[in-house]
């Protein structure tokens, strides 16, 4: 099942349907402009590559691992990466 991502941390009233969350009842993978950026599968968060390819897409990722119990294993990932332009030197 696929349904948008709410905010219920975040700051902002929606994303404006460019957070998509879908559930196969085993695995959650969050869909941020198109492009996967993480999953969370037995209470397990993994990072996929584009996770930190904007400050919004990031902002979608903290959301989404608010609300799937998930936070602490992202401010662990996150420890010493930038943010915001993510692995993509043609952007900087």
């Amino acid at each position: 099942m696929k349904y948008e991502l709410m905010t219920q941390y975040d700051s902002r009233k929606s994303f404006g349907h460019k957070a998509i969350v879908d559930d196969d009842g085993e695995t959650k993978t969050l869909t941020s402009y198109l492009t996967d950026v993480a999953r969370v599968k037995d209470g397990k968060l993994t990072l996929l590559p584009a996770w930190n390819s904007s400050a919004t897409t990031y902002r979608h990722v903290v959301e989404f691992a608010k609300q799937t119990g998930t936070y602490g294993q992202l401010v662990e990932a996150k420890k010493g990466v930038h943010i915001g332009r993510g692995n993509y030197p043609w952007l900087r």
